[in-house]
Order: structure tokens, then C-alpha cells, then sequence
């Protein structure tokens, strides 16, 4: 006895609707994802109530809580402090120099970088601090 055989018809697979649910997915991750392009340190910078916005692009120099110092993009230590700053002396001087320290950082450290700073000659130095929250009167 003979059977008929049925037809197969091939097997085809529709990619379009994948290929439309990957680039809504690429779409959405484009649309939600923030690019950082600055690293933030985490400053808490001491509040003055007297402080003044810079006009120039001074020199800035940042404290951290840890000791750390940093120049531009570069870490530095208390020992290659003074080679970095000295680099960096003939902008500082024309400028300015701005010193960032953390409201943690140890007092020594602050001092070592206007001690370096005094000794390159580096004559304009502020110190950076937040706008105050509070107004005088409300402070104990």
C-alpha cells in the first residue's frame, strides 16, 4: 500500500521583528544611559559667606580628605607636591592659585601646599569654599 506523501513547505524564520526589537532596545539604552565625562571628587568644601567668583582660570590645586594631592588629572603625594607645583609655577603666578581642600583634609596638608606655594613665590592663592546655607545671624 502506498502512502502519499505530504509536501513540506520550508521553514522560514522572519527576522524583521527582531531586528526591530533590538534597535528599540539600542534606542532606549542610548536615550537612558548619562555619560560622565569629569571625575567628581567628593569635596565638602568649608562655607564662606565673603567669597568672591573667580574671573580668570587660576592654577587649582585639590585637598583631599586622604592626604591625597591632586593637579590637573594627576595624583600627587606630599613628596612630588613640590616638583608638580614648580611645573606649574609660571601659570600660578601669572593667574593664580586655587587651593580645593576638603573640609576633613588635615590641616598640615593645606599648610604644605602654602608653604610650597610661598616658596615658588606664588603670591595669589585663594582657598576655595562653598556658598554659605545659613544665614550669620542663625549661627550659635
Amino acid at each position: 500500500m502506498r502512502f502519499p506523501r505530504r509536501r513540506h513547505d520550508p521553514v522560514e524564520v522572519n527576522l524583521t521583528p527582531l531586528i526591530d526589537v533590538v534597535f528599540l532596545l539600542l534606542i532606549f539604552f542610548m536615550v537612558s544611559t548619562t555619560f560622565e565625562t569629569r571625575q567628581a571628587l567628593e569635596l565638602e568644601l568649608p562655607e564662606s559667606e565673603s567669597g568672591q567668583e573667580m574671573e580668570t582660570s587660576p592654577v587649582t590645586l585639590v585637598v583631599t580628605a586622604a592626604g591625597e594631592y591632586r593637579l590637573g588629572e594627576r595624583v600627587h603625594t606630599a613628596g612630588t607636591l613640590g616638583e608638580a607645583l614648580a611645573a606649574e609655577a609660571e601659570q600660578a603666578r601669572e593667574f593664580g592659585l586655587v587651593v580645593e581642600a576638603d573640609g576633613r583634609a588635615a590641616h598640615a596638608d593645606v599648610v604644605r601646599v602654602l608653604d610650597r606655594a610661598a616658596g615658588l613665590e606664588i603670591r595669589h592663592v585663594r582657598i576655595a569654599t562653598a556658598a554659605s546655607s545659613t544665614p550669620q545671624a542663625e549661627r550659635p
